[in-house]
């Protein structure tokens, strides 16, 4: 086999505050052919998460730090272009953890198929994948919303916090949307059927949010933190429950944020209404992966759960794509189409 050149973009330091295109390097490299057991992939589409921004950082976390000078992580749907591995053949679609770059060598047993009913492919990667996993875990094993309840989400507009509004229906619940912009705050009425939707860069956002839910909020789903959290928190009902999946107003964030020390009225809250908060890592519900796939497979080939894709072409734009999602600029999950 003719040797390859793979594209990478690598963490060249580490971004204080917001990240910069200097904190990434796109470097090319040759690829090592595949020994036995492994499998020459050829990455499709790359999925670009908020959560990658702790990576970056060396502060300790949940999982290790991406080193100066190694390949950003991130999942991938890839092709298999060599296998020596008897259940992979050539041309075979994978899910893989390569990271940002455009080939690499995997072990067989660090990757799994994209699913049949995964179309087109990269939504392997939205809602059928890793963040619509978040979402129905999220929300039933934590949220537990029952018929009638209101379910609150921020981020409304993104893979997972789309997904959380339209299960939250499907179980009977009513769900609130709260996104940033005219045209994402309409689309979750219009386009993910919400019962109600707002903007949380409105100056009247916190009348607009209690009058949306008169009878306070029994599930908050937070993708965010920061002013929105401190909306919803009067709002929450008696043994509301908030499951935490995110904070990405507060990733970018070099020192405390102003102003009072909010933990003691956010602990009395928690003790007063005998609130359940969890913070939850997708895969700490591993169980569940099965009657998702069950699940949602059927829901979105039924038209019953709809999702939106924001598609950018090139490796090379990965860092600017990024450092937008991190601002709130994407609009849908955010992939970058690596090859055709």
């Amino acid at each position: 086999m003719a040797e390859i050149q793979s594209s990478r973009i690598v963490l060249a330091s580490r971004p204080e505050g917001e990240p910069k295109p200097s904190d990434f390097r796109l470097e090319r490299g040759p690829v090592a052919a595949p020994r036995d057991g492994e499998l020459l992939l050829e990455t499709l589409f790359l999925s670009l998460d908020p959560y990658m921004r702790g990576r970056m950082s060396a502060a300790k976390s949940y999982a290790k730090p991406v080193e100066i000078g190694a390949v950003m992580e991130g999942e991938v749907v890839a092709r298999v272009i060599a296998s020596r591995h008897a259940d992979y053949a050539e041309g075979d679609l994978v899910l893989a953890r390569s990271g940002w770059q455009s080939h690499s060598v995997q072990p067989a047993s660090a990757v799994r198929r994209v699913p049949d009913a995964a179309e087109p492919i990269s939504t392997a990667l939205g809602v059928l994948g890793m963040p619509g996993l978040t979402a129905y875990v999220g929300l039933g094993n934590i949220g537990k919303p029952k018929p009638g309840e209101t379910v609150v989400v921020a981020a409304a507009t993104g893979p997972v916090g789309s997904a959380v509004g339209q299960i939250a229906k499907l179980r009977g619940a009513r769900a609130v949307g709260i996104a940033g912009g005219a045209t994402k705050v309409r689309a979750l009425t219009e386009e993910f059927g919400f019962d109600d939707a707002l903007d949380h860069r409105a100056p009247d956002f916190r009348e607009k949010l209690a009058a949306a839910c008169p009878d306070g909020i029994d599930v908050y789903f937070e993708n965010v933190g920061g002013g929105v959290f401190d909306a919803v928190l009067p709002l929450l009902n008696t043994f509301a429950r908030v499951p935490v999946c995110g904070l990405v107003a507060h990733y970018n964030e070099t020192a405390p944020p102003p102003g009072p020390d909010r933990v003691p009225g956010l602990m009395r809250a928690v003790l007063s209404k005998r609130l359940t908060v969890r913070g939850f890592i997708v895969y700490d519900f591993a169980d569940d992966i099965a009657a998702f796939e069950r699940e949602m497979t059927a829901w979105v080939r039924d038209g019953k759960v709809t999702w939106r894709e924001d598609v950018v072409d090139g490796l090379e734009n990965a860092p600017e794509a990024f450092i937008g999602l991190l601002k709130g600029d994407n609009f849908g999950k955010l992939v970058i189409r690596v090859a055709p």
